[in-house]
């Protein structure tokens, strides 16, 4: 093959993926990824002197993606391929490891990826045991998805097709996951997704999964249709929107590995769990001796009452996501805090109180209140031995800064 152009913006074509999975291709990753300690100039001036230049570019940009999606993939990254478009917008394997149990738990055997990106989901499909196929309209990520199958020794078909075309009634479960990113940027209108939100919601009528983004408002999700927030490590990633039998309960949360937690594992909460009303858990309360911040999901979920619940407590304030507590509880859901004292709300008297303390180092939580924290920071202009943390929030409607430690 001749060294024609074979990268283009950065994005590996399918004549160059193709031979980067021939015996020489693999030798050039190797190498490349044997200098990634060195200045990239310097590198790929070494690798120049065995292999062409547009085939270096090739495989020093997966060496460089490969690197950038450790935190996605894990260690299977360092056989996988990507094009940087297509890592950003893929699932994180520990969400689509979640997504891809609950299917196998559901009793599915069969899966359709209508949009199937470089196959994160069909990789975490055919690790759960489903047969699957993908379809994408890119050729690129066709192949790359085809390549990443092959290089984790997994099973699944890939083919290049419209979606919208795809007979998807002989599977068990249509999973689908629309662009959400046009030539303009992110778009926020559904139906400027690819496939458009009127496509997509044709699949509610049957076991379908839909992957959309956390911000998606809870009246778009229709009737009947489970919402579900979900967290990793503390980061909100994605809804997923289940449908016909897979669906179970109208929101649910699910927390993934939660920083806060010790030994990680996965937790869920649903709107089951949350309090009737009249029970006091949604009832906003004076500030007891311990503080909670729930998780992002159940934040997005609308799920804070049932943490409140959880830990015999209530709210702040009726718009804020935080809650209080009299008693001390150990939770995947949610941060906990113990309030030690309140200090002053105007900058002022906050720099001299935390002065007083010796504070030099300070942690600034918020919600519900104009400050930036940076900028505050900035001006408070602390110096002393002490760490702290405070959070500025309202409380009753009211502007109050919280000294609290976390338990």
């Amino acid at each position: 093959m001749s060294a024609r152009a074979v990268v283009l913006d950065g994005l590996v074509d399918p004549d160059a993926l193709a031979w980067l999975l021939t015996d020489d291709g693999q030798r050039l990753l190797a190498r490349a990824s044997e200098l990634t300690g060195l200045e990239p100039l310097r590198a790929q001036t070494i690798l120049r002197k065995e292999w062409q230049a547009p085939y270096v570019a090739a495989a020093t940009t997966q060496v460089e993606l490969r690197a950038k999606a450790v935190a996605k993939f894990g260690e299977a990254a360092e056989r996988m391929y990507f094009t940087p478009d297509g890592l950003e917008q893929a699932t994180r394997a520990a969400v689509a490891d979640h997504r891809a149990a609950r299917l196998s738990a559901f009793g599915a055997a069969t899966l359709v990826d209508l949009g199937c990106g470089i196959g994160g989901d069909l990789i975490a499909a055919a690790r759960a045991g489903l047969t699957s196929a993908g379809v994408d309209l890119d050729p690129v990520r066709v192949a790359v998805a085809r390549a990443n199958l092959a290089a984790l020794g997994l099973p699944g078909a890939v083919s290049v097709a419209d979606a919208t075309r795809v007979d998807h009634s002989p599977f068990d479960v249509a999973f689908a996951d629309p662009a959400r990113r046009g030539a303009r940027g992110r778009t926020f209108d559904p139906e400027g997704w690819t496939p458009p939100w009127s496509w997509v919601s044709t699949l509610f009528t049957r076991d379908a999964c839909v992957k959309v983004a956390p911000g998606i408002p809870h009246g778009l999700i229709p009737p009947g249709v489970e919402g579900e927030w979900v967290s990793d490590r503390g980061e909100v990633k994605e809804a997923a929107l289940w449908a016909g039998r897979l669906a179970t309960v109208r929101r649910r949360a699910t927390v993934i590995a939660p920083p806060h937690w010790q030994g990680g594992g996965l937790a869920t909460l649903t709107d089951e769990d949350a309090p009737p009303p009249g029970t006091g858990a949604g009832e906003v309360r004076k500030v007891g001796e311990f503080l909670y911040e729930p998780d992002g999901a159940v934040i997005r979920a609308g799920l804070v009452t049932a943490v409140a619940a959880g830990v015999r407590g209530g709210l702040l304030d009726e718009h804020l996501a935080y809650v209080t507590s009299e008693e001390s509880f150990r939770t995947p859901f949610a941060t906990g805090y113990r309030v030690l004292e309140e200090l002053p709300y105007r900058e002022r008297p906050l720099r001299a109180a935390l002065r007083e303390r010796g504070v030099g180092r300070l942690t600034i939580k918020k919600r519900g209140v104009a400050v930036v924290p940076e900028q505050l920071r900035h001006r408070l202009a602390l110096r002393g031995p002490n760490e702290a943390t405070i959070v500025m929030t309202r409380v009753a409607g009211e502007g109050t800064c919280l000294l609290v430690t976390r338990f």
